[in-house]
C-alpha cells in the first residue's frame, strides 16, 4: 500500500549539533524536513547552559563539524578551548552558512508522537497547536538536556534566588553576593572557578570530590593554527580511528610495562602539564580505566597535586577523592586554586549532609545554617532517557517508549533505533559511543541518513501494492547489541563507579549501561558491518532476496549516498 501524503518527510527534534547536521544531510538527500526546538534559537545544550565558566572539555580544533573543510580552515578560534559563547556563535554561523534556518521552527515543543501502522507515518502534536504527519521522526534531544534537581526538604522555601546551571538567567550578577552551590561535577567545577573571585562568599556543597586536571587552555599561536589547517584531513582520520575522539593519540602502553616509579611519575607529570582530562586518563597509559593499580596511581598523583595546591589542610582533605578515577574525566582552569581564597569554603556532604533548605539558606546535619543570597544547583541531568520520558511517544500496537524501557532501562540498536518504533531514529540514543560528542553525533547522523536513504530507495521502487518500507530494528538485533555493549564494558572501572553515566545521579532511576565503551573506531566498524551485510538487524532494508549484500555492493550504495 502506498503511503498517504505527509506534511514533511522528516521532523527533526532539536537544533543543537545533532539536529543541525541531520537537517544538512537529509536536505542533501532531497527530503523535505522541519527542525523544531523548545528554545528561541539554535544551539541545543549550548543555548541553555549559559552559566559562568561554561566551556567544552574538548579542544577547539576538534569540537566542531568535520564535514565542511573550507569552514574548518577559515572559522576563527582564539583559544585552545571554546567557551559557551564561542560554541553558540559557531553553531549560529553554520546554520547561516548553509541556509538551514528556513527549515527551523523555534519556541516549539514536541508533545506527542503516535505511529500509524496502517499508513506508515508519525502523527505529531506540537505545543503550538500544530498537527503534522511525517514519515521519519528524528530525535536530537541531547544526552544532557533535562535538568535534574535534588530531592531536598524545603527546596521551595528558599527566599533568595535559586538557579539551575542549565537554565541560567541572563544578566544575573553575583558580585558581592553570598553564594552556595550544590554539585561539584564538571559544571560545578567550571562555575566555582569562574565566580570565586567576585562573590562575597562561596560555599561549595560537595557530594563527591572530583579528580580534575588542568585544561591547559591558552591563546592559540598562529603557527599552531597553520599546522592544524594543513593537517585537518589527518586529524579527523585519527579522530575516527581513535577510542575517545579527542584529537590525541591514545597510549598503547600498559601501566605495569613501566617498571620505574620515577618514570611513571614523569609520565603523569607530563600529562598534567599538557592538560585535558581525557588525555590524562588515556594518553599516558592504556589501562587507567581497567587496571586497579594503574587507576590508583593516577588517583594518588591527582590527590598529591590537590594537597600541593590547596594550602588549608582541612580543605585539601575534603577535596581529595578516594573512589575510582572512573567518571567523565574533568579538566579545569584553576579549580583547586580557588579554595585558597578566604571567601571560598567546601562542605563535605558525606560527613555533614544537607538536612533541609530554609528560607535563609542551607542547613546541614551538624546544625549549621549557611545563609545565602543565591543558591546554585549544578546537579546535572536526567541523562539519555530523561527528555524522552517527558514526551508521549507511542509506537506499534500502542506501546509507549517509556513503558518499553521501564523493565530494564533504556535500550536501542547502535544508539539509533528501537524495536516496535518504526522510523523513529535517535541521535545519541542509549548505547551510543562514549566519546567526544561532535564525532559521535556525526557517526549517528551519517548512519541515520544512510538508513533513511535506503528506505526511500526501496519505497520509490516498490509497487503500490507492496508494503511500505520502514526503518525498524529487530528485537534480536537490539539484544545482541546490548550484549556487545555489556561485553566491552566488562572489567571497566567506570562500571563499578556510581555516576550519571549509569543513571545513579537520579533517585529511583534504573541502573543500566547507557553507553558503548568500545570506542569510536570500533563503533564505526560495527556500523560498517551492518551496512556491508545488507543493513543487518533492520527489517526489510536488505536486497530484494533478503540475502546480505556483498561488501563491494554496499560500498557502492554508500558512495552514492
Amino acid at each position: 500500500m502506498a503511503p498517504i501524503e505527509t506534511d514533511f518527510d522528516a521532523l527533526i527534534v532539536g537544533a543543537g549539533f545533532g539536529g543541525i547536521y541531520q537537517l544538512y544531510r537529509l536536505r542533501e538527500l532531497g527530503l523535505s524536513c522541519k527542525v523544531i526546538d523548545m528554545a528561541s534559537d539554535v544551539g541545543g545544550t549550548w543555548y541553555w547552559n549559559r552559566y559562568p565558566g561554561a566551556m567544552s572539555d574538548t579542544e577547539s580544533f576538534v569540537y566542531r563539524f568535520s564535514w565542511d573543510k573550507e569552514d574548518l580552515q577559515t572559522y576563527p578560534w582564539t583559544h585552545h578551548y571554546v567557551k559557551q559563547p564561542d560554541v553558540l556563535a559557531y553553531l549560529e554561523h553554520v546554520v547561516e552558512r548553509h541556509n538551514l534556518r528556513k527549515d527551523m521552527q523555534f519556541n516549539t515543543e514536541l508533545l506527542s508522537a503516535v505511529w500509524d501502522d496502517t499508513s506508515k507515518y508519525w502523527q505529531i502534536e506540537l505545543s503550538t497547536g500544530q498537527s503534522l504527519k511525517v514519515r521519519y521522526l528524528v530525535t536530537a534531544l541531547g544526552l544532557l538536556s533535562k535538568a535534574n534537581y535534588p530531592d531536598i526538604p524545603g527546596i521551595d522555601s528558599f527566599q533568595g534566588q535559586k538557579v539551575h546551571t542549565a537554565k541560567w538567567p541572563q544578566g544575573l550578577d553575583l558580585t558581592g553576593k553570598r553564594v552556595g552551590i550544590i554539585g561539584c561535577g564538571s559544571t560545578g567545577v567550571q562555575v566555582i572557578t569562574d565566580i570565586a573571585s567576585r562573590v562575597k562568599s562561596l560555599t561549595c556543597f560537595q557530594r563527591h570530590p572530583q579528580y580534575s586536571v588542568p585544561s591547559g587552555d591558552r591563546p592559540v599561536d598562529p603557527n599552531y593554527r597553520k599546522w592544524v589547517n594543513a593537517n585537518y584531513d589527518a586529524i579527523f582520520n585519527q579522530v575516527r580511528n581513535s577510542a575517545v575522539g579527542f584529537g590525541f593519540v591514545e597510549s598503547e602502553k600498559p601501566f605495569k610495562s613501566v617498571a620505574s616509579a620515577e618514570e611513571r611519575e614523569s609520565i603523569f607529570e607530563t600529562l598534567w602539564e599538557a592538560g585535558n582530562g581525557f588525555r590524562f586518563m588515556f594518553g599516558g597509559f592504556n589501562d587507567i580505566a581497567t587496571d586497579r593499580e594503574a587507576n590508583e596511581a593516577a588517583c594518588e598523583f591527582i590527590r598529591k597535586k590537590i594537597r600541593q595546591i590547596v594550602k588549608d589542610p582541612e580543605k585539601a582533605r575534603k577535596l581529595q577523592p578516594h573512589d575510582y578515577y572512573a567518571r567523565r574525566p574533568l579538566c579545569d582552569g584553576g579549580y583547586f586554586e580557588q579554595f585558597n581564597r578566604d571567601n571560598v569554603d567546601v562542605v563535605n556532604l558525606q560527613e555533614t549532609p544537607i538536612t533541609r533548605i530554609t528560607e535563609r539558606g542551607v542547613q546541614t546535619s551538624d546544625g549549621k545554617l549557611y545563609e545565602l543570597d543565591v543558591l546554585i544547583f549544578a546537579t546535572g541531568f536526567d541523562a539519555i532517557e530523561g527528555n524522552y520520558n517527558r514526551i508521549r511517544i507511542r509506537g506499534r500496537d500502542g506501546l509507549t517508549l517509556k513503558d518499553y524501557w521501564e523493565p530494564t532501562g533504556p535500550t536501542s540498536y547502535l544508539g539509533v533505533s528501537v524495536p516496535h518504533f518504526p522510523n523513529l531514529l535517535m541521535i545519541t540514543g542509549p548505547q551510543g559511543p562514549f566519546t567526544n560528542l561532535p564525532p559521535a553525533l556525526e557517526a549517528h547522523v551519517d548512519l541515520i541518513s544512510r538508513l533513511i536513504a535506503r528506505a526511500e530507495e526501496l519505497r520509490k521502487s516498490s509497487p503500490d501494492a507492496a508494503p511500505v518500507p520502514v526503518v525498524e530494528v529487530t528485537p534480536e538485533a537490539e539484544k545482541e547489541w546490548c550484549l556487545e555493549c555489556e561485553r566491552v564494558a566488562e572489567g571497566s572501572l567506570f562500571k563499578e563507579t556510581a555516576s550519571w553515566i549509569f543513571g545513579q545521579n537520579v533517585p529511583g532511576k534504573k541502573y543500566a549501561l547507557r553507553f558503548f565503551f568500545g570506542g569510536l573506531k570500533a563503533f564505526y566498524e560495527h556500523v560498517q558491518r551492518v551496512i556491508d551485510n545488507g543493513y543487518v538487524g533492520f527489517k526489510g532494508l536488505g536486497n530484494k532476496t533478503d540475502e546480505p549484500v556483498t561488501a563491494a555492493e554496499s560500498r557502492a550504495v554508500t558512495a552514492r549516498l
